[in-house]
């Protein structure tokens, strides 16, 4: 156990080394292009629509057909008032048009209220005003003159950005540290001819390789907490769902990022090429294809199954139910077991191939 912590100890004075090679620098460039140039758009599409109509009328059915006619709306059929909220947590609506019982008459002028109403999923403020603009701007043309629609919008009704970029930056400084900088140190060692050193130690090298996770491991605890403390007090997101749940995945995608920079280490022959996989190759997809900035939606339909092998898409959509929608730990199982099915399927590869180069 000495041993063990004597390599903790020497891991945690050794952090951070940065250079790049020209691999990466004709690389990346394309990719942006590439990225930036076809799969990237700004334009809020394929956003799910719910109706809850008591009493369907002709021309509520007019303004259906004209929402579901529309390229950026995908109608998802008819709703109860009570299972309205239901449909926007649990994600199978995005924006939920209410008419009122006598929007006939309120749209005609004869009785007095808006007649429509509009409640949008605000987790993503920038879709939420897209779409509730779009939708305002359809049921205006199709509903008679004097009718207006009045919006409401959950989770975040002061439209903040920390709301949305607050998941993002988590998912992309647990990367940073955990992959980048374990895969980093590990080729350090060997790159410098001292892991055969360390290799013939008493301690076992499986070992070796957890205590130089550890020091990155605490530094992730540590930035879980600065991050949870600054979001909640200074940038005031709210934090109403289940707090131990939050936790528990944040802790399961670091792991999940040390098992990563674990495969990288196997993979890389120099400090170079491993700092440039583990961030230019990775920060890459995770801000495109984790939907931190631009909704998965938005990309064409042949690349948005890139996106279910980017494990920052699964643990940014888990921190938005749980920290901005307020939804317990239940709701998030199936980003847990897929993160957990990720993590156990890098620390199977990352070990066996680490074995591989020892031998």
């Amino acid at each position: 156990m000495n041993g063990f912590l004597s390599f903790v100890h020497k891991e945690a004075l050794h952090i951070l080394r940065d250079k790049r090679t020209m691999l990466i620098v004709l690389v990346i460039p394309v990719i942006q292009i590439v990225l930036f140039g076809f799969a990237i758009s700004t334009e809020v599409r394929n956003i799910d629509v719910m109706v809850s109509a008591p009493h369907p009328s002709e021309a509520i059915r007019r303004a259906v057909e004209r929402i579901d006619a529309n390229e950026y709306f995908s109608f998802r059929g008819y709703v109860t008032q009570s299972g309205a909220e239901r449909a926007l947590r649990t994600g199978e609506a995005d924006v939920v048009v209410f008419f009122a019982d006598d929007y006939d008459r309120q749209s005609a002028g004869v009785a007095p209220g808006p007649g429509i109403q509009l409640v949008a999923d605000a987790s993503n403020p920038n879709q939420a005003t897209a779409a509730a603009g779009y939708l305002q701007s359809i049921l205006r043309s199709a509903a008679p003159a004097g009718t207006v629609p009045e919006m409401r919008l959950l989770f975040n009704p002061q439209m903040k950005s920390a709301y949305n970029f607050v998941p993002g930056i988590m998912g992309m400084i647990f990367i940073l540290i955990c992959a980048m900088m374990t895969s980093v140190s590990i080729v350090r060692e060997k790159e410098t001819g001292t892991m055969e050193v360390l290799l013939v130690s008493p301690v076992r090298p499986v070992w070796i390789v957890f205590a130089k996770m550890i020091p990155y491991f605490v530094l992730s605890c540590l930035n879980l907490l600065t991050i949870l403390l600054l979001a909640r007090f200074l940038l005031g997101v709210p934090m109403s769902g289940s707090i131990a749940g939050l936790i528990v995945m944040s802790l399961l995608y670091t792991f999940l990022a040390l098992a990563l920079g674990l495969l990288i280490s196997t993979l890389a022959d120099s400090q170079v090429t491993a700092m440039m996989i583990s961030g230019a190759l990775l920060m890459l997809p995770i801000v495109m294809f984790s939907g931190m900035i631009f909704p998965v939606e938005n990309m064409p339909s042949v690349l948005q199954p890139v996106s279910y092998i980017v494990p920052a898409r699964w643990y940014i959509e888990a921190v938005r139910k749980l920290m901005i929608e307020g939804l317990p730990f239940g709701a998030v199982l199936t980003e847990f077991a897929v993160l957990a099915a990720m993590t156990a399927l890098l620390v199977a590869v990352a070990l066996h191939k680490f074995n591989d180069k020892l031998e």
